[in-house]
This record gives C-alpha cells, structure tokens and sequence, in this order.
C-alpha cells in the first residue's frame, strides 16, 4: 500500500482552479465553460459517520472512498509511524474477510483498491464494477468495527518489515531521500507533530508493542473520525440502506481535543549538508513555513510560487537556468497541511556546481522579483492553468470522491468547492506581493545540502552535518516472520451474521465508446471518440519511429528533438509560444519514445481550435533555437548523471543492455550516454525532423467534449501543410535466448536495498500469443495477490512490492520480474523469484484460472472512465492495428481459457532456466553469497 502521497497538499491544485469557468458571465470570454459544481448528498449516521454520495452514470462503476481524520499529526514523540503501520494493517485482515479477504475480495470484482498516509488523514479506496458496491461497503464496515481484535504480535512483526522495506525504497537507497525529513525536523520545533515524517522512526515501529497498537486504533479509527463517499452509478436508496445496515451498528467513541492550528516561525535560519551515498548532483532545498490549509493566504502563496518558478518569464527561472546557468530546473511549491504549512524551494544544480553561488541566484531573482514584480496577464496564465488541471482532478469517480472527502473534512463541507474557487479568483496582485513579504521576503528558513559523497566543498556556506539514521543492514538481524498460528479471535457481537459475503447486484452493461475514423489525404489517420462529461479535449499526434530512426552512434537525437520543438516556432520566441500556451490554460507536450514521436495536450473545449493551431504550429514550424537546445542538452546530461547514481535506473539499463544486445539500439538509454549527446548538434535534429518527422507514419487520436465534423475542421491546415514523405523503420536482430540462466551483478556500494531483474526477451503485442501471455502471467506477478507479491512481501517480508509482466509493443519485448528487496536478503529473495517461475505451471490450478476470469473480464468496467483511458484505447488500435471492439474479443480470450493452455503458455514465454537474473547492490556484501545460488559464477557487470 502505497502511503505519504500528499495529496491533501495538492487540493489547492487540484480543486481551487475554476477560475474563468466561474467568472461572472460578462467577464466570460465567448463560448466559455458555465460555472461548475459537484452534485451530492450529505447525511450522518446516529453514530457519527458523516456520508456523502455523488451520481455519475457515465460508468457500470462505483468509488468507494473512506477517509479518517488521523495522519502522523495525531502521534506523539516515541510512538511515530503508527498511522501509516495502520494503513498496512488495516488491508491485511478482519473478522469476517479474514486474512487477506480485502485484497481477494477486489481481485474477484475486478476492481482495484489502494490507501494513502499523510500528516492530517488516512484513506483507504476502492472502484469496482457497480453490482460489487454492496460487498465493498460491508468489507470497508468490517474494517472499520471488526478489525483490530485480528491483530497479533505476528502480524504486527510482519508488516513492521513490510514498513522497513518501503522506508528503504523510499528514503533510504533513493537520491535525496532524506531531503524533507532534515526540512521537517529544523523547520518544527521538536514537539510539533510535523516535525516528523509520515513513515515515522524505524526505532518507534521497533519498540510498538500490540498494546501500543490497541490504544492507537481505540483512539481514531471510530464512524465518528470518518467520512465515507461513495460515488458513481447506484441506486441511492438502496445503497444509503446498506450504508446503514453494515455501519450503522459500530459505536462511536470519544475522541481525544482537536488539534488546533499551530504555526511556526523560525527564530534564525538553518543550514545543514548530508554526503547523499546515491547523489550525483549537488542539490539546494530551501524551506519557510507559512500557513494551514484554505487560510486566506494559502492562495496567493500558490501564485506566488507559480509566478516566481514557472516558465521563462519567473525570475528564478531566468537567473538560476539562463543567465547564471546553475542548474536545468527550479522547482518551487507549496505544501499546505491542517495544522501549518510550509513553501520550498529545490534546484539540483549541474556537476561541480557550488550551492553557495544557488543560493546567491536565488538571492537575485527574488530582488528582481521586488524590483520588476509581474503584470496581472501573468496572474491570469496562472490561474488559466489551474482551471485545465482542476478538470482533468475530477475525470474519474475516485477523482471526486477524494474531492468531496478532502472538502468534507478540512473545509467542513463537501459543497466547499465554490467558496475555494472564489477565494483563488480572487487572488490580486498585490495579496501576492503581500505573502512575498510576509513569508518569503528576508524571513528565516532552513536550508539543505544534498551533496555527492566526497565533495563537501559544493555544500552552501555555513552548512552544518544534518543527523540522518539508516538503518544498518546486518545479516539475520531481522530473522524469519512466524506464520500466524490459525485465527482463534473473539468476534465482536453484530446484529446479523456478518461472516455471510452480500450477492452481486445486479450488472450493468458497460456500452463501449463509438468510435469515428478518417484518413487525410497526406496519409495520416485519424480516430476519435466523442465524451461531453466534461468541457475537456485531449488530443494526441504519434509518429512511428523515436529512438529506433536514431543513428545508432548519436542515440538521444530524437529526444532532444522532441524537447527542443516546444521551445518557440519560427514566428514565436520560446516566451511567447509559452505565454500563448499558457493564456489558453492549455498543455502542448512533445515526447520521444523508444518507438515512437508523439505531440500531445490538453485543453478545454472553448480552447480546442487555438490550442490545436499551436500544435500544427509546433510540429510544423520548429524553431531551431540554439541557446535552447543547449539548455537542454545540459539538462539532459544532468538527468543521466542522476540516473547514474540511481539503483532503479541502473537496473532497468543493464537489463536493457543484456536482453537487447550491443547491436540492438533499444539496449541504449533513450536519452544517449553523456559522450554521445555532447556530441550532438542541432544540425542533427534538423537531419532527423526532415527524414523522420511524416505523416505517413502518424496517427492523430482525439477524445472529449468535441464532434467529428469540428475535430477534422482542426485537422484542415494540418493536412494541407504537412507534406508526407517515406519512413522507413529498420529492424534490428534480437541475441538469441541465453541457453541457460545467469546472474549478472551491479555494484552500488552501501546499498541498503537490492535491485532485482529477472526476465528474458518475449513477445510483441502482435504476437497472437502476447494477450493471452498476459492471461497467463496475472496470478503470476500482475495483481497484489499474485504470488510473487504474496511470497516475498506478504510471507517473508523482504520488499515493498513484487510484480511481472509483458511489455512488447509492435516489436518484441521483454518479460520481466522486478522487486526491490532489503540487502541481507539479496540472496533468498533471488532463490525464491526463481522457484515461484520453476514452479508455475505446474503449480496453476483450476482457482486461479477461476480468479484471473472474474479480475479480467470485471475489470473492463473501468476501461473507457477517463479521456486517458479512451486515447490510450484508440492509440492501441492504430499501432496495432487491433478491432474497434479489442476489448471485447480479449473478454472471449478470457473466457475460453483452459488450464491446460495457460500451462502451454507459461511453458514457452516463462522459462527461468534462460533468463537473466540482474542485482543492483552491495557487491562487498552479496555478490559472493550469490555463489550458493547454482546458478553459476556472478558476472559483474560496470555501471556504464
């Protein structure tokens, strides 16, 4: 379970942003959006559970969303971490689900579930097809009131790993992992409970005792801390009639005072550097705290940071990555949480740079931010964008449902949404100058310095050594989990046999989008899928090709081109084209990928013709800019030093390098090698742009709140202007399998974490047998219940998560397995990969065909929710040349399924015996003990 995401932070992104949709009609432009709202009910149960239901027919789906007002905030020094331990153990067992049975229950309904930790929430969701609502509710009920007498000293064991491997993965063995715990720590005062992280002290989940665990729970986890939203297509009565027959019984309990708002101020500035053993780059974080959640201040403070980082025209863009050339980026953000907030600033500078000349340019840009300020156009753009992003937050029933429980809780209404919009328009000038003052303008904050080890001197002047814990790593320190001995617990008296699982509802007919094509006559086609839910329009232009057409000597010229063509037309400087951009509260992004080029965006529907204008625009008339693609060139040698340093990236590189082969230009990072893009000139880009860039290997896809006929209305300039020319794609020769596995090694010394790969080059999404692979390899590596996931997470507790799968395209491509595990189980995490993959076919049996049916074919419910989802459909059929009706004929490719051809198909395409097993570590640690293995002689293998 995933925790920490912060999303409460992000409401003022996601939710405060209708802006010109909410304008008073004489300030609307033509054709505007008409103000917008969530229509719902709210009602509370006698036992305080307030609930909150919202209709969208769009979908046979329903969200299920309970969110409980407790995140780290309500702990207390020495007993961190227990919010987030809560949000684990709550997914593991109750009385009448029974071990696991959330997780089982989900895979049956072909739904998907997850939950979330931060400072001031828990929330735990699920969407299922909309005949499993009534079986959601009662497991979300007995979760709720028939949880914590299954938990045990063993269970507690167990997931306290689980915990530690997420704390690794996250913090830990990642590049400056540890930034916002030394934020937190110097920017609260110890007692402050901000002034640790969510995931808590490793130390305070050690020492928690099962009593701990039963205090913390009969504190917060009551009807009356909670909101439940549910939101979707159902039937209200009925639903609001098992709303109260599963949770109506479960008793409040008194809740410990409401925390009050308690912010800060710093009573001098701190500084502190960390040699960062993952770090590449040197990298400045400078934090102030500010206010709480939807004070009046919040507002401008989120405009104030767009306006100082965002785009070419913010101060700190122009002085840290123009003229200074410091860094490629500048990131700065506010994070606003119930009780105080707080606004930073990152920037990762370029190799060797020194952080004390970062924080001088930071210095500068703020002076001439005072000096020069910004004009209300600029504040306009702001918000403009806001709007965009607010739509595409609620595209989904989840979407919502989080909405209106976020709303719910810190603002005390679901409906609050129109009073969050008014305040954020009606953020002026001079509220942004103000907060600038206030909280920004020579007031204290905290500073770090992340630095690559051995080169203190790049550290910000002054800076004293941060106090960071890792965990050591010693072998058979932890020792093996205990299996919970068979569940004999006192079960909570009920009114019913709660032990009894509801029937499915009835099911609803999941009607597929129609679908419209065209072809123009330059040769490109065109597919389309008209959706008025929302006044939203997502387009896409993919050409074949990306990093396949490169020179296999100069790989990163496709790259570079991509990120190059958004940076000004010819008749448009790098400014304008984004200022025109932005004006529409737009998105125009152009992608290189391994197999293909893509020009994409988002916009509203009033916005759609203009927005498109630029594109063709983008596409058509590149400008070439040469102090931009220097930029950029800079900025992507950055990345691939970072990526460098990264475990992650080190292992999805070597195993491309070892299942590709020299020869083969996919076994080449997409972006290059530092050598080669140095290496690279602008001449080249244009060289690949005039043979490459053609409509006769393209395909346009657009989907929203727009008809055919307007949709090729758009596409009239493009198809008169864009010449088609001949594209040949070449293929490369795939190194035949390995006659029998290796393991390869890659030395990261310190590594608390290992990083595993095991996998072999498999099929092409053409082949007829890569769907039905996919079939086969669900119970495998695909779902949380998979056995990969179950054996080495939920068993033995070594990892965070583990999962497998096919990713061909049109050409092969690899089957992999990956998992990240802690270091001194390096050795039996690779054992047991290796046995689960010996063992699957002959250990897959009649349930599990039974189980991947239900998940797969319920789960197509959800495959047209989102204008993502739908595009994603209609760039399946163009480059694969698939039936309209794809998603059909899998269902059929499901149902008929056997045993004995799932057991035909793990056979050929999952063979351990010749695959390639990749380790990311500690080599002085674990490479010999990978000796014991039988799996021949280690090959270490260089980080290039």
């Amino acid at each position: 379970m995933t925790a920490n995401r912060h999303r409460l932070e992000l409401s003022i992104v996601l939710s405060g942003v209708l802006l010109m949709a909410c304008a008073p009609d004489a300030a609307m432009t033509p054709g505007a959006t008409a103000p917008f709202s969530i229509e719902y009910q709210k009602y509370t149960l006698d036992n305080g559970l307030e609930v909150v239901l919202h209709i969208d027919r769009s979908d046979p789906i329903a969200a299920v969303a309970m969110t409980y007002h407790v995140g780290s905030a309500r702990e207390r020094p020495g007993k961190t971490g227990f919010a987030h331990l809560f949000e684990h153990l709550m997914f593991l067992d109750s009385e009448n689900l029974g071990p696991g049975g959330l997780d089982i229950l989900i895979d049956k309904l072909g739904g998907t579930l997850n939950g979330s930790t931060n400072r001031d929430r828990t929330n735990y969701f699920q969407v299922v097809p909309n005949d499993g609502l009534e079986k959601v509710l009662w497991a979300e009920a007995d979760k709720m009131g028939f949880f914590i007498n299954t938990v045990t000293e063993d269970t507690i064991a167990k997931e306290k790993q689980v915990v530690k491997n997420e704390k690794r993965q996250s913090y830990d063995n990642r590049p400056y992992g540890h930034t916002s715990t030394v934020i937190g720590e110097h920017l609260y005062p110890e007692s402050h409970p901000y002034s640790w992280q969510v995931i808590g002290s490793l130390a305070d989940l050690d020492s928690a005792t099962l009593d701990d665990v039963h205090q913390f729970h009969d504190a917060w986890y009551a009807p009356n801390n909670a909101t439940l939203v549910v939101a979707g297509d159902f039937d209200v009565d009925r639903t609001m009639e098992w709303i109260e027959k599963y949770f109506g019984e479960i008793p409040s309990r008194d809740l410990p005072a409401t925390l009050e708002v308690e912010p800060v101020e710093l009573p001098d500035s701190k500084r502190l550097f960390h040699e960062d053993n993952f770090a590449s780059l040197p990298e400045l974080t400078l934090g102030w705290p500010t206010v709480h959640i939807y004070h009046e201040d919040s507002y401008a403070l989120d405009m104030l940071a767009a306006l100082l980082s965002e785009g070419k025209k913010a101060p700190l863009y122009q002085v840290i990555v123009e003229e200074q050339k410091l860094a490629p980026s500048v990131n700065m953000y506010p994070r606003v949480s119930e009780l105080a907030g707080e606004m930073a600033i990152a920037i990762r500078g370029f190799d060797g740079i020194d952080l004390t000349d970062v924080h001088r340019g930071v210095e500068t840009a703020f002076q001439r931010f005072e000096d020069e300020g910004f004009t209300p156009a600029d504040l306009d753009r702001v918000k403009a964008g806001r709007e965009t992003g607010f739509y595409n937050g609620i595209s989904s029933v989840l979407g919502k449902a989080f909405e209106m429980a976020q709303y719910n809780i810190f603002a005390g209404s679901p409906g609050y949404i129109e009073e969050d919009v008014a305040r954020m328009l009606a953020v002026t000038p001079e509220d942004v100058m103000r907060v600038y003052d206030r909280y920004i303008d020579d007031r204290h904050y905290v500073a770090t310095s992340f630095v690559p080890r051995g080169q203190t001197e790049l550290m910000l002047a002054e800076s004293a050594p941060a106090a960071i814990a890792i965990e050591p790593i010693v072998d058979g320190a932890e020792g093996e989990l205990i299996r919970p001995a068979a569940r004999n617990i006192e079960s909570t008296p009920s009114s019913f046999d709660r032990s009894v699982e509801p029937p499915f509802g009835n099911a609803s007919s999941l009607p597929s989008p129609e679908i419209w094509t065209a072809e123009l006559s330059n040769g490109a086609r065109v597919f389309g899928i008209l959706n008025s839910e929302l006044p939203l329009v997502r387009f896409s232009i993919r050409m074949l090709g990306g990093q396949l057409l490169d020179d296999p000597d100069k790989v990163g010229v496709a790259n570079l081109m991509a990120e190059l063509m958004t940076e000004g037309t010819a008749t448009r400087t790098p400014e304008e084209l984004e200022e025109a951009i932005d004006a529409l509260g737009s998105s125009i992004n152009v992608s290189a990928g391994r197999e293909s080029l893509t020009v994409s965006g988002t916009t509203l529907r009033r916005n759609y013709a203009a927005t498109m204008e630029l594109a063709e625009e983008i596409l058509l008339e590149p400008r070439w800019d040469e102090t931009e693609f220097e930029r950029i060139r800079d900025r992507t040698i950055n990345i691939l030093r970072q990526q460098a340093a990264d475990p992650n990236s080190i292992s999805s590189n070597t195993f491309n390098r070892i299942l590709y082969g020299p020869r083969h230009i996919l076994s080449v990072n997409r972006r290059g090698a530092i050598e080669t893009v140095n290496a690279i000139a602008t001449d080249d880009l244009r060289a690949y742009y005039d043979t490459n860039v053609s409509p006769s290997v393209s395909s346009i896809h657009i989907v929203g709140d727009i008809s055919e006929t307007e949709a090729m209305a758009s596409l009239a300039s493009l198809e008169e202007r864009w010449d088609g020319r001949d594209v040949t794609i070449p293929e490369f020769a795939l190194p035949e399998l390995l006659s029998e596995a290796r393991i390869y090694f890659v030395d990261v010394p310190g590594s608390s974490q290992s990083v595993i790969r095991v996998g072999a080059m498999a099929l092409a999404q053409t082949d007829p047998d890569f769907y039905p692979a996919t079939v086969a390899n669900l119970r495998l590596g695909g779902t949380f219940t998979s056995r990969l996931n179950q054996v080495l997470r939920e068993q033995r507790g070594y990892t965070y998560g583990a999962g497998s799968g096919f990713s061909g395209s049109d050409i092969p491509g690899p089957f992999s397995v990956s998992t990240s595990v802690r270091s001194n189980v390096t050795m039996e995490s690779v054992e047991i990969v290796n046995r689960i993959l010996t063992e699957y076919g002959d250990t897959y049996d009649e349930e599990d065909l039974e189980a991947t049916a239900s998940y797969l074919v319920r789960s197509n419910a959800r495959a047209f929710e989102t204008l993502g989802n739908q595009i994603g459909m209609l760039q399946n059929i163009s480059l694969l040349n698939l039936p309209f009706d794809y998603v059909r004929q899998r269902e059929q490719i499901v149902c008929d399924m056997t045993l004995d051809r799932i057991r035909e198909l793990i056979q050929d395409h999952i063979d351990p015996s010749r695959m390639a097993f990749v380790v990311v570590g500690d080599a002085e640690t674990q490479l010999p003990r990978l000796r014991q293995l039988g799996l021949g002689e280690p090959t270490q293998i260089a980080n290039e």
